[in-house]
This record gives C-alpha cells, sequence and structure tokens, in this order.
C-alpha cells in the first residue's frame, strides 16, 4: 500500500491505494493537531470545502479525500453503497496511521459520515452531519436523473444541480462561487457519478442512527430541497447526544452559500467536543 505525490503542480494532493482503490487526499493544519476528516457531496470533490478548511486550520489537523469516483480518486465499475464508500474512508485513515477523527460530511459524505458513526464507534469522536438525510426517496428520481447523466454526462444535470444547492439571491448575488461549482460538477465522470448516485438511492440506514454514540451536530440549510429540515430532524431524533442547527437563507450546500454562520457552529461544536475529551 504506497502512498504517492500524485504531480507538482498539485501541490500537497497525494494518493494512497486502499480498498481496491487510489484515494486522492490532502491535509491542512498543524500536525500536531487532533484530526478532522471531511467528505464531500455527490458531484463535488475536496475543493467544496475550500472555504471551511481556514476556520479550523489553525488547531485542527484537517483531512479531505476525493469519494471513490470523484475529483482525482479512482473510478471503479459501479455501483457502490454507502458501506463500500465508508469502508473507503475507514481504509484511508488506517492507511495514515489515524487512530481516531472527527468526522465531518455534506450531503453524500453525511451519509458516509453516519455509517462510520454507527459500524466503527471507537474511531469517530465525533460527527458533523451537514445537508444530509439518512434516505433518499424516490427511485424514480434518481432513474430519471442516470438516464440524463447516460445520455449527456453531468452537463445535462448541472443547471438544475444549481438551482437545488443554492438559493435564488444566491445564484444572483455570487457568480464567482456558482462558476467553481459549476467546474466541480462538470468534472464528474458519468460513471463515477452513477456509481455513487446509486449508493445514495439504495441508501437505507435510519435504525443504523441508533448505534451512533459519538457526540454531534445535525447543520441544515432552511431551504434545503435535497436533504429537508424534516430529514435532519430525524437524524437529531435519532442520535443520542445530537444538537440540530438550522442555517437560515442557506439551500443544499450551505457550507458555501452561508460560511460564516457555517463555519462558526461547526467550530463552536468541533472545540466544545475538544473541552470534554481534554
Amino acid at each position: 500500500m504506497g502512498v504517492e505525490k500524485m504531480t507538482k503542480t498539485e501541490g500537497e494532493i497525494k494518493k494512497v491505494r486502499v480498498n481496491g482503490a487510489a484515494i486522492a487526499y490532502r491535509f491542512d493544519g498543524p500536525e500536531g493537531g487532533r484530526v478532522v476528516l471531511m467528505s464531500n457531496s455527490l458531484m463535488s470533490d475536496h475543493t467544496m470545502w475550500d472555504i471551511t478548511v481556514p476556520a479550523l486550520a489553525d488547531r485542527y489537523r484537517v483531512l479531505r479525500y476525493d469519494t471513490r469516483g470523484h475529483g482525482r480518486s479512482e473510478t471503479t465499475p459501479g455501483p457502490y453503497s454507502i458501506a463500500l464508500l465508508a469502508d473507503d474512508a475507514l481504509a484511508l485513515i488506517d492507511a495514515l496511521e489515524i487512530r481516531q477523527a472527527h468526522v465531518v460530511g455534506l450531503s453524500m459524505g453525511g451519509m458516509i459520515a453516519q455509517q462510520l458513526g454507527a459500524r466503527f464507534p471507537e474511531r469517530v469522536l465525533s460527527l458533523g452531519l451537514c445537508d444530509t438525510a439518512s434516505e433518499m426517496p424516490p427511485r424514480s428520481l434518481w432513474e430519471e436523473r442516470f438516464a440524463i447523466a447516460s445520455s449527456r454526462g453531468t452537463a445535462g444535470l448541472v443547471d438544475s444541480t444549481i438551482q437545488r444547492w443554492f438559493t435564488a439571491p444566491f445564484i444572483a448575488r455570487d457568480p464567482a462561487a456558482i462558476e467553481r461549482v459549476r467546474r466541480m460538477i462538470l468534472s464528474t465522470g458519468t460513471e463515477g457519478y452513477i456509481a455513487c448516485a446509486s449508493a445514495v438511492r439504495d441508501m437505507a440506514q435510519t435504525t443504523m442512527l441508533l448505534r451512533v454514540k459519538a457526540p454531534t451536530l445535525v447543520l441544515v440549510g432552511r431551504q434545503d430541497p435535497a436533504c429537508t429540515v424534516e430529514q435532519a430532524t430525524v437524524l437529531h431524533r435519532m442520535i443520542d447526544r445530537s444538537e440540530l442547527v438550522v442555517l437560515e437563507e442557506a439551500a443544499h450546500l450551505s457550507n458555501i452559500e452561508q460560511p460564516q454562520a457555517f463555519n462558526a457552529a461547526l467550530r463552536a461544536f468541533l472545540d466544545r467536543v475538544e473541552t470534554a475529551l481534554a
């Protein structure tokens, strides 16, 4: 299991082969800091956290990675399952000799985080479950998206995705941010998208939440149509020792739409957990 630098132009990004796939990752923050593992959403990559990392990296060792089938990580034949993607995350921290970590995930990343918290509680110091859910019906919605992706690639999904991920005022207010997200979506290959989206489609892990023992922050945008406040409330009610924070004027990628409020809530939560661990 070798760790290799990807290219000189990609700076600190490295790859490690774990669980049958080459996974791209990077670290930010002090080497002696407690690790915060961050998992990306569907049709994004580790750069979706660019605006979040500076709020953490003065104290925490932030470990970001690209989920299998996304970004610079390898796309293996699908379909995938959330359990497989969680096994990837666990294998990554194993390879990097990380015994325990805070785990933060948004949307699909939050689904992966739920699995880690339920199945590997001894490895998880806390969970940040952001704009995510434990089930994602209906199946017909995904079949329609798969048909579009198969014929037109993720380019066929980009406009509807952006409208779902952000409120209309933000789309009008920050075209530069929207363009960065657009490029991120378009960089996602069709095969990787369908493989991971199949995992989201088939997920059913509400009862699994009863096994989560780590302190948990459930964070959601008030206007999120993809993973709603109602779905976040299910997470909050099912997970003991959880707290729910609803961010106003934010949709699905709340960390990008309301970065100050998102970062403040996440940092305060992590610091409280750290104080309790001391």
